[in-house]
Formats: C-alpha cells, sequence, structure tokens
C-alpha cells in the first residue's frame, strides 16, 4: 500500500547545508501515463548535488550564483529533492504500463531528455535538478528509464553506486573523444565516482588506464584496472612525473575532471612527444574542481591540433550499454559507505572534507530502509 506521505530532503535555496531540510509530511508523488512509481532504497551522492545547492554552474563570467540551465530557462525550482542515482523498486505504474513491472528492481537513466533521440542529448537536464530526484522514500520517473537490474550479487546500495549520473558521463567522456583499444589515457580525479567509472569504462573498451589521485588510494585504483597511479601532491613537472610513472607510454587521451591550473600541464603531457603520436592529442573534460578558469595559448592548440571535448551528462544508447555492462558484470561498485537520509547534513560534510582514503560513491539511504539496505555499509 503505498502512503499519501512520505519523508525526503528539500533544497529550499541555493546555500549552505542548512538549505537542506528534512521533512516527513512530503506527498508522495503519482505516477502519470508512462510512469512508474519507485520505492528508493538508495541513492548515490554526486558532486553535482553541492554544486547545485552551492549555485556553482556559471556559464558566464559575471555570474556568481545561477542554476543549471543549458536548455535554456532555469528548470530548477525550489523545494527541490535532491538525488540522480536512484535504485530501488517499482511501487506502482501510471496509465500504459504493464502492471506486471510492480516489484521490479532497477536503477534510473537519471537525464531529463530533450526528445526521444539515442545517439546525442544536447539540452540536458536531470533528476534531482529539474525534477524531484532520489533523496525521498519515493520517486517518480518514465518507465523508460528504470531498468530492470536483477543482479542479487548486488545489494540495493551497491546498485546505486554504478547510478548513470558518474557513470554515464564518463562513457561520454571517452565515446567523444573516440577513445579505441589499446589506447593509453590519462585520468585526473581517478578516485572519485566519474573517476572510478572511467578507470572501468577504459578496460571495458580496451584501452589502459592511468590515474591521477592522491593520497593512499593506489591498491584500490589498481585493483580497478588503472594501469598506473600518479600521486598529483608529489608532482612538480607533469611531463616527466606521467612518463616515469607509465613506463614511458605515449598518452593518447585525458579525460580531466580538475580543470583549473591543471590543464595546462595535461596538455604539455600530451603534446611533448608529436612525432611519436598516432592521433591529434585529445582532452574530455566534465568537471573543474580545480577552478572554472583556465588560461591558455590558442596558438599551442590549434598548432598542435589539440582536441577538446567539453561533456555533460550522456545518451540514452549511452545508458543502455551501461545497463548491459551492469547486468553482465564488467563494471563493479565503487561503494565508499553510506549514511542515513535523516542524516543528510553530516553526509554533506563528510562528502565536502572526505580524507585522503575516500575512493568512490557516498550512497544516502531512507531511514525506514536503513535496517535492510543500509547498515551493513554504513560509515
Amino acid at each position: 500500500m503505498v502512503p499519501n506521505h512520505m519523508a525526503a530532503v528539500q533544497l529550499t535555496g541555493h546555500g549552505g547545508i542548512d538549505k537542506l531540510v528534512y521533512r516527513d509530511d512530503v506527498p508522495v508523488p503519482r505516477p502519470g501515463p508512462g510512469e512508474v512509481l519507485v520505492k528508493v532504497t538508495a541513492t548515490a551522492k554526486n558532486n553535482t548535488d553541492r554544486k547545485v545547492r552551492e549555485g556553482l554552474y556559471p556559464v558566464a563570467d559575471d555570474a556568481e550564483v545561477t542554476s543549471f540551465a543549458i536548455g535554456g530557462s532555469p528548470t530548477l525550482t525550489f523545494p527541490r529533492i535532491q538525488g540522480a542515482d536512484v535504485a530501488g523498486r517499482v511501487a506502482a505504474v501510471g496509465a500504459g504500463v504493464d502492471g506486471a513491472r510492480i516489484g521490479e528492481r532497477g536503477l534510473l537513466d537519471f537525464n531529463l531528455y530533450a526528445d526521444e533521440r539515442g545517439d546525442i542529448n544536447l539540452a540536458p537536464d536531470y533528476y534531482g535538478h529539474g525534477a524531484d530526484g532520489g533523496f525521498a522514500e519515493y520517486v517518480v520517473v518514465p518507465s523508460s528509464q528504470f531498468h530492470r537490474v536483477d543482479n542479487p550479487e548486488l545489494a540495493d546500495a551497491e546498485l546505486a553506486a554504478l547510478g548513470m549520473c558518474s557513470y554515464q558521463t564518463a562513457l561520454h567522456m571517452l565515446n567523444a573523444a573516440s577513445v579505441t583499444a589499446g589506447e593509453h589515457v590519462l585520468v585526473t580525479g581517478a578516485s572519485g565516482g566519474v573517476g572510478t567509472a572511467l578507470i572501468q569504462l577504459c578496460r571495458a573498451l580496451g584501452a589502459v588506464p592511468h590515474a591521477v589521485s592522491s593520497g593512499d588510494r593506489e591498491a584500490v585504483l589498481r585493483g580497478l584496472g588503472a594501469a598506473s597511479v600518479i600521486d598529483r601532491r608529489a608532482v612538480s613537472d607533469w611531463t616527466r612525473a606521467v612518463h616515469e610513472a607509465t613506463g614511458g607510454v605515449v598518452i593518447d587521451a585525458v579525460m580531466d575532471l580538475v580543470g583549473g591550473a591543471l590543464t595546462n600541464p595535461l596538455i604539455d603531457v600530451m603534446t611533448a612527444r608529436m612525432g611519436e603520436r598516432r592521433t591529434c592529442p585529445r582532452l574530455s573534460i566534465a568537471g573543474a574542481s580545480a577552478g572554472n578558469v583556465t588560461e591558455m595559448l590558442w596558438t599551442r592548440i590549434y598548432l598542435y591540433q589539440v582536441q577538446i571535448f567539453g561533456v555533460s551528462h550522456g545518451t540514452r544508447a549511452e545508458a543502455a550499454q551501461l545497463v548491459g555492462w551492469i547486468r553482465d558484470g564488467t563494471l563493479r561498485p565503487v561503494l565508499h559507505g553510506t549514511f542515513r537520509l535523516s542524516d543528510i547534513h553530516r553526509a554533506e560534510r563528510y562528502f565536502v572534507d572526505r580524507g585522503t582514503d575516500f575512493v568512490g560513491k557516498i550512497v544516502i539511504v531512507p531511514d525506514v530502509e536503513w535496517d535492510r539496505h543500509g547498515a551493513r555499509f554504513s560509515l
């Protein structure tokens, strides 16, 4: 029986964690035609949750606090329930959806697509921003975007840790740069959600990933498939450090989640040995954790034929490919730990101030699901 009200965390405006308000009297949404109501068991946190809360998506130099608004008009309204990477079970269906889906376990393709095209997504929005997401006990989503994943070897929190926000972004970064089997790929921010996804996806595509991280994470990253690990804190000369760590391979492409002052040294790494390259240097960027502004010489970009790809989200086709890899065990969850939904403030502080041992995803579990789906992974 679906209740009338539920617990949820509502984002009430841009600002600090005080803008995240836990309530137990939020109306349960009802599925419309072509939709399913999902009883949420676990939802992974992403850096975009924090950036949206703080209003850190400027696309103009004079914009200090702004919302993600690629599609034109801003779609973020308050209060908003965040949380994009939702795992759970179908609790009810809307008109036109087979009732046999009730009880089905699955994972959400987090995108709010602008159209039905499967191979391109030029005005991306997503659940937890343009529509309510999974930091709640229930969420309504399109039936076609809630993908069945039985896999009994995966706990629900682990399934959420394989969520599309990180993995689809990572796959789109690799696809945008046309990464192919045998190529060597340098991955920055390798210990986070997108970074660990990139390492695994490189291996799935037959490419060779080299990780840039910090702290005592080498064993974990190598276990995921990294051929080498570079501690960014110990680097003064990036070209030399990458050459030594990788055994002198030519880096075909860089997957960057850092930006800022690191961008130019990464380009140096790719352009240092142009005569040995087989393809143009390629840089995919999907994050700017080290700074949103980088000064660069455009003469160096065009003379060295550096190809730069900006990446946000991904496509329906990439979502389907990822679900296939999850189902067949190609991808492994990297779950750092879980927090109760009611403990969202502590989860936010932990996420922002995470230490050098942090690798993978933090997952939020509704209090009513805690004993079954959260307690054994608790931080």
